[in-house]
């Protein structure tokens, strides 16, 4: 018998053969129809109609399985594009394998998370089509409805939602409300398998390719999607290679309590080759995302809560009125990193496994967000003769996701340089380039439009 793929999967052919039909549905907004032949798991699920999630190294039957176990996409990586990559994949009906550690409990007594992300209306998009944004808490939503750039030498932007036409710029949402959203999708998934263990080996042949856990088990299957992280264990098997600069900068990220009320209008300041933002979380609350020089960012994160209240309140000059940190302070290295190739046979990077950017324009996650919907999208539309891992597929996919890449890496990376540059000549064009900008109001809804995706 041979392989065969279709577009909600992939089976072995018997000698009776079988007529492959076609949906006409995307990917995102079906599942495979009852009946569809798809290649059997050599491990069955002992429970009929619950999902087949393994909390522990163990196969569904109990025992340590001697046989690779098949699927037809192999998910290595736990992060929120890891977990929508496997929700994305489970969901059209393919069998899926998601590698991935617990995620990170949320510090006791929190108020919100310190890790936030600013999602565009294409990431509201895709994870509406997976009923994932609809299980989100909304009273935890924060929407941004305008934002105010102040330049280094008096100079001011200000991009409005009203005056581009859309609901709002982006909505401000915790990691954690997103993750546990996804995690409870993924539990109900009966195509979905979860491994809480991570890659040891891999190797790739022409019909199939295989992961092997350090729980000792092996998976066989036709895609091999690596969404994990920057320092991707999967990047380092399919000998992509990774072009990394260190900004030498630190982001400091923490959240405060305001005075007086945001009005949903995100606020950032470009000042002494440093970057501060201020994003509004729902009621009087923001989340500040520092990117500080290391050294500085060293100090910041030696301050007591009082102390890092002084110093924001200062740089921000008093925006938003008396400040009080309601979460402890955290830092991350920043820096830019691209990679010679997105793909090989029978593997695909997501995220940042792809890619790491600057965070100045918010659009790390969104990025790795829409390299989900475009792998999906080009799953959905393959012919019936190709297997996901066809190098001619994967190749449509690194096509799909260049130059949406290359322009977020070109931008946020000529931002950064821009306003790093000291001196007066320097910061006298930087800022009136942002008066030029700030006049053009075509330049602006154009610039919103890039950045809602």
């Amino acid at each position: 018998m041979r392989l065969l793929g279709r577009p909600g999967g992939c089976h072995r052919e018997r000698k009776t053969g079988g007529h492959v039909a076609r949906p006409d549905k995307p990917l995102l907004y079906r599942r495979a129809p009852l009946g569809w032949a798809q290649r059997p798991a050599r491990t069955a699920n002992p429970h009929p109609g619950l999902p087949q999630i393994l909390r522990n190294p163990r196969g569904y039957n109990g025992r340590m399985t001697s046989h690779p176990q098949t699927f037809h996409a192999v998910v290595v990586g736990g992060g929120l594009v890891g977990k929508t990559a496997a929700l994305a994949l489970t969901q059209s009906g393919l069998r899926t394998a998601l590698v991935a550690a617990p995620a990170a409990p949320l510090p006791a007594g929190a108020i919100f998370d310190s890790r936030i992300y600013a999602l565009s209306s294409s990431s509201e998009t895709l994870l509406e089509r997976l009923r994932v944004w609809q299980a989100l808490d909304r009273s935890r939503l924060g929407p941004v409805f305008d934002m105010r750039v102040f330049g280094d030498a008096h100079a001011e932007l200000h991009f409005s939602a009203f005056q581009a036409s859309v609901p709002q710029l982006a909505w401000i949402v915790e990691s954690s409300l997103i993750e546990t959203s996804l995690d409870t999708a993924l539990r109900f998934q009966p195509n979905l398998s979860w491994f809480e263990s991570r890659g040891q080996g891999m190797t790739v042949h022409d019909d199939a390719a295989h992961v092997t856990l350090s729980s000792g088990e092996t998976l066989e299957t036709d895609l091999i999607v690596g969404a994990d992280g920057a320092h991707s264990w999967v990047r380092a098997q399919m000998s992509s290679k990774a072009t990394r600069r260190d900004y030498r900068q630190t982001g400091v990220v923490a959240n405060f309590k305001t005075e007086k009320p945001h009005g949903e209008t995100a606020y950032q300041w470009f000042k002494d080759s440093e970057i501060i933002a201020l994003l509004p979380l729902p009621g009087d609350h923001v989340s500040l995302v520092w990117s500080a020089r290391t050294e500085h960012a060293d100090e910041l994160l030696k301050l007591d809560p009082a102390q890092l209240t002084a110093e924001v309140e200062r740089v921000t000059q008093n925006m938003l009125g008396a400040l009080e940190c309601v979460t402890p302070a955290q830092g991350f290295p920043l820096a830019l990193q691209s990679v010679d190739r997105l793909v090989a046979p029978r593997v695909a990077l997501v995220g940042d496994a792809a890619h790491l950017i600057h965070p100045l324009a918010g659009q790390g996650m969104n990025l790795g967000l829409r390299d989900v919907a475009a792998l999906a999208e080009v799953i959905a539309n393959k012919e019936p003769f190709r297997d996901l891992g066809d190098p001619v597929l994967l190749r449509r996919y690194e096509r799909a996701r260049r130059e949406d890449i290359q322009k977020l890496v070109i931008a946020t990376d000529g931002l950064q340089k821009l306003f790093s540059v000291p001196g007066t000549f320097a910061r006298a064009v930087r800022n009136t380039g942002m008066a030029l900008v700030g006049a053009q109001p075509f330049v602006k809804r154009w610039l919103v439009s890039a950045a809602l995706g």
